[in-house]
């Protein structure tokens, strides 16, 4: 099947929205002084505005996972079903390959395989391996099994494993894992319930098919998003389940209100997918009705989105480089071991929060530019295959 899938715009037009708060939440790891003392979600250190600033960015993985899902329904639309599943497991480890010596280098500078986490891109492409098989099972059957997965996975988080917990911060639970003396792997990301996000996104495509008229798909994903709002507000003001810690009523309301909003993200609680995932829904409705230039430049993003990824790690850790040794700093201090902020020896280093924001508006505008060249490339040099995989 050789039929051309046109590209909608209301999708990349939200792909490049998370991707643009992600690339504010490096910035902050790199540039924001407080990064180096305490979690910008520890209530009894943080602020509001430093909070919040954390907060919008727990939507970019979700948000990441679900349309992952979503473009590979559009792939299948001109593949088989067999066919669609070998591409999602070559793209699945190709990514894999990707976060551990490319993204890895580029948070460090250098090559430590000592120690490795794995993050987003490492849990984008194993979702993709594992929605290789799901797509196979009947969506009747296939939404259920995700819905309780994600609604009941929290019910596990007093299981720690025993003799397989290596195998359960796999599954279910943020940490380390030694496979060898010399090696740890961090697993960021717990497989459970980020791989039955995906084909929920995946079954998401068919919104986006004849069979839905646009009205009718922005009633349903309006629908879905205040429903699971809605849940979370039940949920988190009755205070008994679907997050890894309870909310607290201090006497400062600014603090109420962040201990409210502060959801588990790593693993994911339900509470944090019902709130980040809910008003993505919402926002992907409304945006078949945004124009203007802002969207535009959003939209251009979402189409290169792990172009954008990739560079923008590299772009960053260098601009930090530069801060850095223009703020008196040894430069070396910038090639890190494992993670920025445990670099004791650059406690002082940083700026305020405001000057975190404009550098991230520097960032985003100077590589504005660059994605547009790539989406010309890309589009102009088709015959490119190996294109497809950045």
């Amino acid at each position: 099947m050789t039929t051309t899938i046109k590209r909608v715009q209301s999708l990349d037009f939200l792909k490049g929205l998370v991707i643009l708060l992600m690339a504010l939440d490096h910035v902050r790891d790199y540039f924001h002084k407080d990064m180096f003392y305490f979690d910008p979600t520890d209530i009894e250190q943080t602020n509001l505005a430093l909070f919040f600033t954390r907060f919008i960015t727990h939507f970019c993985a979700p948000v990441f996972v679900l349309l992952a899902g979503t473009s590979a329904f559009f792939v299948q639309q001109r593949m088989l079903k067999s066919e669609l599943s070998q591409w999602l497991v070559k793209r699945g480890l190709w990514l894999v390959f990707v976060e551990i010596v490319i993204i890895t280098f580029g948070w460090r500078f250098q090559f430590n395989f000592n120690s490795i986490l794995l993050q987003v891109i490492w849990l984008l492409g194993i979702s993709m391996v594992f929605l290789a098989a799901f797509i196979h099972v009947p969506r009747k059957l296939m939404i259920p099994i995700c819905l309780i997965v994600i609604f009941g996975h929290n019910s596990l988080d007093g299981i720690t494993g025993g003799q397989y917990s290596d195998l359960w911060t796999l599954l279910h639970v943020q940490g380390p894992i030694q496979p060898t003396e010399h090696i740890t792997l961090f697993n960021v990301y717990p497989f459970i319930p980020w791989i039955f996000v995906m084909p929920l996104g995946y079954h998401l495509g068919r919104l986006y098919t004849s069979a839905y008229a646009a009205k009718a798909r922005r009633q349903l994903l309006i629908r879905i998003g205040l429903s699971a709002i809605l849940v979370f507000l039940v949920l988190r003001v009755l205070n008994v389940y679907g997050n890894l810690s309870p909310w607290t009523i201090y006497d400062d309301f600014g603090k109420s209100l962040m201990s409210f909003f502060n959801v588990s993200k790593y693993p994911p609680s339900l509470l944090y997918l019902l709130i980040t995932l809910g008003p993505s829904l919402i926002l992907l409705a409304w945006a078949e009705h945004f124009k203007g230039k802002l969207y535009n430049i959003s939209v251009l993003f979402g189409k290169v989105p792990m172009f954008f990824y990739i560079i923008h790690i590299y772009y960053i850790h260098l601009l930090a480089l530069v801060a850095v040794y223009l703020t008196g700093y040894d430069p070396s201090l910038m090639i890190v071991e494992v993670w920025v902020s445990f670099e004791a020896g650059l406690q002082g280093y940083g700026f305020s929060l405001g000057a975190v924001y404009l550098v991230w508006l520097f960032v985003v505008a100077t590589l504005y530019p660059v994605c547009v060249w790539y989406w010309d490339y890309k589009k102009t040099h088709r015959q490119y295959w190996w294109l497809s995989y950045f």
